[in-house]
């Protein structure tokens, strides 16, 4: 039941962010045969060395999707952002769901900030893990093979867990579809 409130939260967030309503400005993000990608939004501060800091979980995407998941019960856990189990400094992964309920659905959104060679690398690791590969306007998708995720979980395209890769950057979500959410912190 909560993953259809979940689901319709996501649909009315990408049906708002079409609009030219006030707040953050979100850009869809690249679809086969697209060519937008999300939009930088939101400041990420450098930490000690350059590297930038992650913004929070609230302000990784827009605040009025954080409102429909709260009013959902579900709340918000973060951690390290990874890629194939490497832990990417800098990056927050941000997991909402109903932490009470064993085995409960969640909605999941990550940033990190990435130099070119570690992109490469990672991108180079996912595709050893069988991850699909697909090209978009910012670089390079990896997204999980069809058969190694319920397909209920999956987005209206059919895709899962997807990493987007871009100049500085990784996002990742729970669906492809769903990294049009992400707020790119401006670097």
């Amino acid at each position: 039941k909560k993953r259809v409130g979940v689901v319709a939260a996501v649909a009315a967030i990408l049906t708002l962010s079409a609009c030219s309503a006030p707040g953050p400005s979100i850009t869809p993000a690249a679809t086969p045969g697209s060519t937008s990608a999300p939009s930088a939004s939101v400041e990420a501060t450098p930490n000690e060395g350059g590297v930038p800091k992650a913004p929070e979980c609230e302000s990784l995407i827009p605040s009025a999707l954080v409102t429909s998941l709260d009013s959902l019960g579900l709340t918000v856990e973060a951690e390290p952002f990874r890629i194939s189990g490497v832990e990417v400094e800098g990056g927050i992964l941000c997991a909402w769901a109903d932490y009470s309920v064993a085995g409960e659905q969640s909605q999941i959104f990550g940033w990190a900030p990435i130099s070119a060679e570690d992109a490469e690398a990672a991108v180079e690791s996912l595709v050893a893990e069988q991850w699909v590969r697909e090209e978009g306007p910012t670089g390079p998708y990896l997204t999980q093979p069809e058969g190694t995720f319920n397909p209920a979980r999956a987005d209206a395209e059919g895709y899962g867990w997807t990493y987007q890769f871009g100049d500085g950057w990784v996002t990742m979500a729970d669906t492809k579809e769903s990294l049009l959410l992400i707020n790119l912190p401006s670097m």
